[in-house]
């Protein structure tokens, strides 16, 4: 563990960033891999004891989020009632702590082994859900572009930390 990190709630912490988008790519090696119109972009990181449980709800907040415009221009309508895409890039330097020295430390992330079936969780229950996804490639370096619509940026924890 990384100095002066507690233990309470280390390696259960799934965490996405979203971004309302009017449009998002990921390329990879410079080959563009995915692709959304106007919907949500979420950059996900696990971690090392998340479990399905944190995915499913991730996925369903996600998913579930009002934060698209109503005609009156307030945030009342979900990425489902919108009719978005959802696209999902896995990126566990968000479990990246800060808080000692200049370099982060990533002690918090899952190994990619255990990582991987649950970013996979993710998506699965979006579809499940009803939204149209796409995703990043796994382990891969990205480049990710977006237009963010808003701009619209929140941050989710399974832990409700934020």
């Amino acid at each position: 563990m990384g100095a002066g990190l507690g233990t309470e709630g280390v390696g259960r912490n799934m965490r996405a960033v979203v971004q309302r988008v009017s449009e998002a790519s990921v390329e990879v090696a410079g080959e563009r891999v995915a692709g959304i119109g106007a919907g949500l972009l979420a950059l996900v990181a696990v971690g090392q004891e998340d479990a399905e449980e944190d995915a499913v709800k991730l996925a369903r907040k996600i998913v579930g989020m009002r934060i698209f415009g109503d005609a009156e221009g307030r945030m009342n309508h979900s990425l489902l009632e919108v009719g978005g895409s959802l696209a999902v890039v896995s990126q566990f330097t968000l479990l990246g702590d800060c808080r000692n020295g200049r370099r982060p430390f990533f002690g918090a992330a899952a190994a990619p082994e255990r990582a991987r079936p649950l970013l996979e969780r993710v998506v699965d229950e979006a579809r499940r859900l009803g939204c149209d996804v796409v995703t990043g490639r796994f382990q891969a370096e990205m480049r990710v572009t977006l237009v963010n619509e808003g701009p619209v940026t929140l941050l989710l924890d399974t832990r409700d930390a934020f």
